[in-house]
């Protein structure tokens, strides 16, 4: 399946523009299809390539996907480098940014998805790494979205087990989620960013709340072993193919595809270099 890449500046309350970059499925002879949205979340340095590169592999599966670049309240919408630099102004960032900035970036996610004419109306999913997997957990407060998947969420716990961290997420979300929203959350048994400890608090409270969860922790994963550049050499290509499925698997049974009736195309084909 082709894909479009486009995307929407929109503005929020806090006097900056948010940058949604948009990945369309693009499918010949059906012109009036209707397809399910996938919101992507991006980890401390914005939308980078393995990021992108992710919605990319999410939209040709037949999903409209969102990626929104979310430090607009500090910088402009570009990628910040896999460097000492970048690290350390993703970090500063995530701790800066009002939580309340975070749940309204969702909110304007889920609106401009639903403006969208080729979306099916179905529900949202939601899917992200490092942070981008907090905010995908977050994500699920908007009763708009049906479902998330998230990889090696961090931070959520941390408030709970006294390491100083002002996020309410775990206890909040967890109390919040619907009876018909469901998450798959994955971990690494190797993840130092998320403690055995945090992971087996996480958890618990989704169990205690009777959340609609899978919890997956993957024998000597580590920590951003989704993420294909510049890793540090802990990128996993089987592995993440697997969790991919998973996914997939989530979206396709929650969101489902409407394609419409077909429609003859017979048009001449561009050539193009």
């Amino acid at each position: 399946m082709l894909i479009e890449d486009s995307f929407k500046d929109i503005a929020t309350s806090y006097d900056t523009t948010l940058r949604c970059y948009i990945i369309k499925p693009k499918l010949k002879n059906y012109p009036h299809a209707k397809f399910p949205a996938v919101i992507v979340y991006s980890e401390i340095y914005q939308v980078t390539g393995p990021v992108r590169r992710l919605g990319q592999r999410i939209a040709s599966k037949g999903f409209i996907v969102v990626m929104p670049a979310i430090y607009h309240n500090f910088v402009g919408p570009e990628a910040l480098n896999y460097d000492v630099e970048g690290t350390d102004m993703g970090n500063e960032f995530k701790i800066k940014k009002p939580l309340k900035s975070y749940d309204e970036d969702n909110k304007l996610c889920c609106d401009l998805i639903y403006s969208m004419n080729e979306f099916n109306g179905r529900g949202i999913g939601v899917t992200g790494m490092c942070l981008g997997g907090h905010l995908a957990f977050r994500g699920l407060l908007d009763k708009r979205i049906s479902c998330a998947t998230c990889f090696f969420p961090t931070d959520i716990h941390l408030k709970s087990l006294g390491l100083g961290k002002n996020d309410d997420s775990l206890a909040r979300v967890s109390q919040e989620i619907g009876k018909d929203q469901e998450m798959i959350l994955i971990f690494g048994t190797l993840d130092t960013h998320v403690s055995p400890e945090g992971r087996d608090l996480i958890r618990q409270t989704l169990r205690d709340r009777s959340v609609n969860f899978t919890f997956l922790e993957v024998l000597d994963a580590q920590h951003a072993f989704i993420r294909d550049e510049s890793s540090k050499g802990r990128y996993d290509a089987d592995i993440t193919e697997a969790c991919l499925g998973l996914m997939f698997e989530q979206f396709n049974r929650r969101l489902k595809n409407e394609l419409g009736a077909f429609v003859s195309d017979n048009s001449a084909i561009e050539h193009v270099c």
